[in-house]
């Protein structure tokens, strides 16, 4: 591969808080960054060069966005794009991250699950697919099992996720489903109800072939503990402890997958999802970009998720990440529906608390429980660390 004359151009597929901080990173790096999203003023495109609005469930639309502008990299950030469109623009030379490949096969979750469990052969909970009300009640019935958990195939943050305990349940968890869905396929998959003893994101760095040897092409980051609520993350934290057997598991997990997603040439971060329980690995979801939990890697190391995400996709060194000291990530939540811009309230107390900052991710609009900013925290144990994010991000109020 040629490299462009730096520096080049990125175009963002999504525009939200992770958006934002890459935006940010590249723009550090001389980068011209047009942010792309389906609604005015989201996060990135208050930092970006050129800030263009579409739908990009829109192929014609997407493919005509990218014509014009003729970024070097087309960095999608979110799930819901038309990724025959990404398909297509590869096949004429244009470099997605970490491939076209990748954000087709992991936009539903169908096929990413398929992918690892059929393919790879990677331990996964027991699953099924259902288009109907009446076919998840069959399948939860025949092959799932009860409790279980019922998502949309596409959906980001947890939307349309919910669980199962009893039959009754399977009609009101089929509409919540249906009502956080993205995209135009009413497909769910329902998945076992696994009893674990933690989640861990495994952030896996892909290099550019041409300027990594082959073992030092897949780079993994310290472990990312994390906790979940409605399905959508709440605080993160690293270290998380896990025994090395454990961990070599999983990275040889992760690896398997990024392989086949990435191809020989692709080149980006992916955030890989496992359940911990005892000895097993379990295989959850992945996505190829920056992973929210992975904000943590703001305040915990030398080179944080997003910078890594661009210095792989611009095929610049990455040294062994250091991480500095017990550190930890919570959520500042919305509270109610607002269509206007938000007033936050606390800050000053918020930054009292020792080795913290705060992220603000300044979205135009709130609903109950959306992600507005994040409190980051150190500390000198891991407790500390996650009791000063917890602390601070409940000291902000945003109304």
């Amino acid at each position: 591969m040629t490299k462009p004359a730096h520096p080049p151009k990125l175009m963002l597929l999504g525009s939200g808080e992770l958006g934002k901080e890459f935006a940010i990173c590249a723009q550090r790096y001389g980068c011209t960054v047009i942010a792309v999203d389906n609604y005015p003023d989201a996060p990135a495109m208050q930092v970006a060069d050129e800030a263009v609005v579409l739908d990009m469930l829109d192929g014609r639309s997407l493919k005509k966005a990218v014509r014009k502008y003729r970024p070097n990299h087309v960095v999608p950030e979110v799930e819901a794009i038309r990724t025959e469109a990404l398909l297509e623009l590869e096949a004429s030379g244009v470099d997605v991250i970490p491939s076209a490949h990748a954000a087709h096969l992991t936009m539903n979750r169908d096929a990413i699950r398929s992918l690892a469990a059929e393919e790879l052969g990677l331990p996964t909970a027991r699953y099924a697919y259902a288009s109907s009300e009446a076919e998840l009640i069959e399948v939860v019935t025949s092959t799932v099992g009860l409790p279980c958990v019922i998502k949309p195939v596409m959906s980001s943050s947890g939307k349309g996720q919910s669980v199962a305990k009893t039959k009754r349940d399977l009609k009101k968890c089929w509409k919540h489903a249906l009502a956080g869905m993205r995209g135009d396929t009413p497909v769910v998959i329902a998945e076992e109800f696994i009893q674990f003893d933690s989640e861990i994101t495994l952030l896996t760095i892909k290099q550019r072939p041409e300027v990594a040897s082959p073992a030092r092409r897949t780079i993994f980051v310290p472990p990312i503990g994390h906790r979940q609520e409605r399905g959508d993350y709440q605080e993160s934290w690293v270290p998380h402890p896990m025994k090395t057997s454990v961990l070599r598991q999983a990275q040889s997990m992760a690896k398997k997958v990024t392989d086949r997603l990435a191809g020989p040439k692709g080149a980006g971060l992916f955030g890989v999802e496992f359940f911990i329980r005892g000895k097993e690995v379990i295989f959850s979801e992945l996505s190829p970009r920056p992973h929210d939990t992975g904000m943590v890697t703001m305040i915990s190391q030398d080179l944080s998720e997003f910078e890594l995400h661009l210095r792989a996709i611009l095929g610049l060194p990455i040294h062994q990440v250091v991480a500095d000291r017990p550190s930890a990530s919570a959520v500042i939540l919305a509270t109610k529906t607002k269509n206007c811009p938000p007033n936050y309230r606390g800050l000053d107390a918020a930054l009292q608390v020792p080795k913290t900052e705060i992220r603000i991710f300044g979205k135009p609009s709130t609903r109950k429980w959306r992600r507005m900013g994040v409190a980051l925290s150190q500390g000198n144990s891991l407790k500390q660390a996650r009791n000063r994010a917890k602390k601070a991000a409940g000291l902000v109020r945003v109304s």
